[in-house]
């Protein structure tokens, strides 16, 4: 499992649509097995998660057109979180609840008519 949070020095970037950069944890076992940062660049945010096989992403405010984009890629998405990267991996690692969870990105293609 891949978890992307965008960041700006270590802490979640309050406003994803700002985000400049993700930190990228490979979880394996409730484990983090790696970390890296990566810029977006000039990459489209459907692209850039496509690339980076992100399946779930923490953030801070997010839009309704950005979480639209989550919903078709199939990416979880959790919101409304704040503070460091590094310790909101270990609460959601822990189990802990953190922000909001939109179930949406659970939608069906079918149900929902999307491609």
């Amino acid at each position: 499992m891949r978890v992307a949070i965008p960041t700006r020095d270590g802490r979640i970037e309050p406003v994803f649509s700002r985000a400049e950069e993700y930190t990228i944890y490979d979880v394996e076992i409730e484990l983090v097995k790696s970390k890296v940062v990566v810029p977006i660049g000039k990459k489209e945010l459907g692209n850039f998660l496509m690339d980076e096989a992100i399946n779930i992403v923490i953030c801070g405010r997010i839009r309704s057109g950005s979480r639209n984009v989550l919903r078709l890629k199939r990416v979880e998405l959790i919101y409304g979180v704040s503070g460091e990267a590094d310790d909101i991996m270990i609460r959601y690692l822990s189990g802990e609840r953190l922000g909001d969870i939109d179930e949406n990105a659970f939608w069906s293609k079918d149900v929902e008519g999307l491609e």
